[in-house]
């Protein structure tokens, strides 16, 4: 095998596909990535039982061959090169990869232990890069990062004819995004649980490409999986199992209090007060005519303290929050408002975005809050 490529094509195209290897894998050669060298150009592969990843890139190909090497060390090459091109070539069991006056010497491993990728299931539809990689990373904030429950470390997608329907919780806070999408039939009806992690890591990488394509049909080996494909990438991921609860009773029925603050005013002033927060404590906001106090600590501890402008409708009140989950739902919303809706204190809160002071919300994107008691 012999080959030549731009340096910066092939450490963007390996960095994408180990990006989701284990850096513990159960088996030696899950840690590779599989360089498959034809006249159309280079395949690279990588796939670890759970989640897969290939694409395709350009190269001048004067041999063509296959060979397994280490993936992270390969991407960690391949991002220090000098700015030339890359020619890679076998050399008996060795893969000699020269950059410049740069070269390195790799141990092949072996590819026939190397599994197959599995199929991708048919596409269900497709939907706007940009658009799937802002709904995935607003609603994948609010997904389990330990693993108590592991299905609450997924995001729970949901298709009805051409409404997508995203929703994640951690049981402290839930994530809900619903938008629209272009559905391969008028009747797609699907329900996945993703995993939360590799969702985000999928999205952020394939939103800078015009159309993301969804695959949730099923097909041969296809059950199970959910794939993604957007221009010459693609990727598959195993799906989680298990009945996700029915949390979106949490969303109250009735709203006694609303306040639209600045978004930017608001985030800035959490930021400044939290960090006199120790762990685990909450920011105390108190809410009255014109404006919402924003206060932290108590007693003898480091205390603080600031005010913002907000518009209040309907009574006034105090209530708390863990600041970090506040922060991730106001860097979330992408809006210039933020709109905040109660019931009472001990209640959970609605947070969503609205793009004028005096404008309608713009439910679309809903994140809900769990209140933290604190003393008086």
């Amino acid at each position: 095998m012999k080959f030549r490529v731009d340096r910066d094509v092939l450490a963007e195209a390996v960095t994408w596909v180990v990006r989701g290897l284990s850096p513990r894998p159960p088996v030696p050669v899950l840690a590779g990535v599989l360089l498959q060298a034809t006249p159309e150009g280079l395949t690279l592969s990588a796939f670890d039982y759970e989640v897969s990843a290939k694409v395709t890139v350009a190269a001048e190909v004067d041999e063509p061959g296959t060979v397994l090497v280490l993936g992270r060390l390969l991407a960690e090459i391949s991002r220090s090169l000098p700015s030339k091109p890359v020619e890679i070539s076998t050399d008996g069991a060795k893969v000699q990869v020269t950059c410049g006056s740069s070269r390195f010497s790799l141990q092949q491993m072996p590819t026939d232990d190397y599994p197959t990728l599995p199929a991708s299931p048919d596409a269900s539809g497709s939907i706007a890069g940009d658009v799937f990689t802002q709904a995935v990373g607003q609603v994948s904030i609010a997904a389990d990062r330990g693993d108590t429950l592991p299905i609450l470390t997924g995001v729970r997608v949901e298709i009805e004819g051409e409404k997508l329907t995203l929703l994640a919780t951690d049981r402290y806070r839930l994530a809900m995004r619903e938008l629209s999408w272009n559905p391969g039939a008028p009747d797609a009806s699907h329900v996945a649980l993703i995993p939360a992690r590799t969702l985000s890591d999928t999205a952020k990488a394939l939103g800078a490409s015009g159309s993301v394509e969804i695959a949730l049909g099923t097909a041969a080996g296809g059950d199970g999986l959910v794939g993604f494909e957007a221009g010459q990438r693609r990727a598959t991921t195993r799906l989680l199992d298990g009945e996700y609860p029915k949390v979106t009773s949490i969303f109250p029925t009735s709203v006694d209090t609303t306040a639209v603050i600045g978004t930017a005013s608001l985030t800035e002033a959490v930021k400044r007060v939290s960090l006199v927060a120790e762990r685990n404590t909450p920011v105390r906001l108190r809410f009255s005519e014109g404006q919402v106090a924003i206060e932290a600590g108590t007693g003898d501890d480091a205390q603080a303290s600031e005010a913002v402008e907000a518009t209040l409708t309907g009574p006034e009140l105090e209530i708390a929050f863990n600041p970090q989950f506040l922060l991730d739902g106001l860097n979330a919303l992408g809006t210039a408002y933020a709109r905040l809706s109660f019931t009472q204190p001990s209640r959970p809160a609605v947070l969503s975005g609205q793009s004028e002071a005096d404008g309608d919300a713009d439910e679309s994107y809903r994140y809900v809050l769990m209140p933290v008691r604190f003393a008086s």
